[in-house]
């Protein structure tokens, strides 16, 4: 490594952000770039560890340390092709990955880990600054047409090593814009758009065909999908929310988080809303239920449009400050977290469970919950009610951000009898093969709501299968943590 002791010698340490109250102001990115000489010792902290527990906590099996060895002796375009051989979109993951290789990291057994998300995103935006990152087209195409429904990371994923492997790629997105989540799920102050639409741009370049507009089981059958192309790959996500079923969920003033946060995405994006339907927090008193990322995006929009008051209750208790001893390292660590947005501002409230809404003239006015313990009885969890914990908040505005469930698969079903596996998904074998010949799922869509890591992983790795069934033989297009260029093969 560049500096065995470097752990030893520099502490942990990240870029600065905005001032919490200029950048409530805005919806643009409030992270500022780390400055070169910060990122040389943040990489130099990085230990010659007999096994690089990072690089398999990551899903893509990027190669951490060698690219944090590149950035310390200030190698930075071997450190872009490092990190560009395993991950199609480090700009995307250097913004918005719950980082599992941090969790990983060796360091963090004891101390503080490395800062590899950030040494991501450094090195990646430094390569697009210096011209590095450039459109790459196949040198011959294969004669063979590949379909991807949906265009967020794992079906772009997909679609990039598809088409580097020779193949006609086209992309349908049933939006007016691509991006999937990442463009209409994901508020800009975490990730500007242009960040997405740069990328696109050389993906464009390189050949890959787009199709917005188009809804695959509405304005097209899967079954004209099917047998106008080669192949098809599924990537649709997993879109069905996950709903609040208690007396009072029909009240005006109830809305989906990903309503919410998409009605704001097309503002910044330039777009006129009727304001018949608009769902505004300005003023009012809002109460988000769930504590995760999806739920977080909540706060810090709601506060960014100018809500009164901002609580969210998360239905489990706050977990810990530090590891429990049955949550070792190199586990994800199990513990008390506070996103960007929690720290702009809000209540936070635990152990609580919505047990009905009332309002007045049809509208909410407050959110009566009661305080829960989590019990496991005949070996299942179950939520106990305690007695005395009754919780009542007036609100105006309840965002339901309490994750995510399955596909909106059932015309997928329907039309070609894809089976789904019983929550819904889409069963696939190993091999990313579902049930009919020739079409593959790949991301949310087959293994449920998860990280935008594993969605690019199994989008790489569907491509894969893809490309060696296309051929009659196994693919050349590069694996989980290949340590070879892809120019190279």
């Amino acid at each position: 490594m560049g500096k065995p002791t470097g752990f030893k010698e520099w502490g942990r340490e990240l870029p600065k952000k905005r001032d919490k109250a200029a950048r409530l102001g805005d919806f643009g990115e409030f992270v500022a770039p780390l400055e070169p000489d910060k990122s040389k010792a943040q990489a130099g902290r990085c230990m010659d560890c007999g096994v690089p527990f990072c690089q398999q906590g990551c899903p893509l099996g990027n190669r951490i340390p060698d690219w944090n060895d590149f950035v310390f002796r200030n190698r930075w375009r071997e450190a872009y092709s490092a990190l560009d051989a395993t991950n199609n979109f480090p700009e995307f993951t250097g913004r918005l990955c719950p980082a599992p290789c941090e969790a990983a990291c060796v360091l963090n057994a004891n101390q503080d880990p490395v800062t590899i998300e950030q040494i991501e995103k450094e090195i990646i935006e430094r390569a697009f600054a210096e011209g590095w990152v450039v459109a790459r087209p196949p040198k011959a195409r294969t004669g063979k047409r590949v379909a991807v429904v949906g265009s967020g990371p794992a079906g772009l994923a997909a679609a990039q090593q598809l088409n580097r492997a020779g193949h006609t790629v086209i992309v349908f997105e049933k939006s007016d814009r691509l991006g999937g989540l990442l463009r209409y799920g994901i508020p800009d102050f975490k990730m500007e758009k242009h960040v997405i639409d740069r990328r696109l741009a050389l993906m464009s370049a390189e050949g890959i065909q787009f199709r917005t507009k188009v809804e695959i089981g509405r304005d097209l059958s899967w079954m004209e999908l099917r047998v106008t192309h080669d192949a098809v790959v599924v990537a649709i996500g997993a879109e069905a929310a996950r709903d609040l079923a208690v007396p009072g969920r029909d009240l005006g003033g109830v809305h989906f988080a990903m309503d919410f946060l998409t009605q704001q995405n097309r503002l910044v994006a330039g777009d006129t809303l009727p304001a018949e339907g608009r769902i505004s927090a300005q003023g009012k008193r809002v109460v988000i239920l769930g504590g995760g990322d999806t739920g977080s995006d909540c706060l810090g929009t709601a506060h960014r449009q100018g809500a009164l008051s901002v609580t969210q209750l998360e239905l489990m208790p706050a977990p810990p400050k530090v590891r429990t001893p049955n949550n070792p390292w190199p586990e994800w660590p199990v513990v008390y977290r506070t996103s960007s947005s929690q720290e702009e501002g809000g209540d936070r409230q635990f152990a609580l469970q919505t047990t009905h809404l009332t309002g007045k003239e049809g509208h909410v006015q407050a959110l009566h919950a009661a305080t829960v313990r989590p019990e496991v009885v005949a070996g299942r969890m179950q939520l106990t009610r305690e007695e005395g914990g009754d919780l009542t908040l007036p609100c105006d505005l309840v965002i339901l951000a309490m994750g995510f469930v399955n596909p909106l698969a059932q015309a997928l079903f329907d039309e070609l009898g894809v089976v789904l596996d019983p929550r819904g998904n889409v069963k696939v074998d190993a091999g990313f093969r579902t049930s009919v010949p020739g079409v593959y799922a790949a991301g949310d869509s087959r293994r449920g709501a998860s990280l935008i890591v594993w969605a690019i992983a199994d989008g790489r790795e569907a491509a894969r299968t893809v490309d060696a069934d296309l051929r009659g033989q196994a693919s050349w297009l590069p694996t989980k943590g290949i340590d070879q260029p892809f120019e190279a093969r």
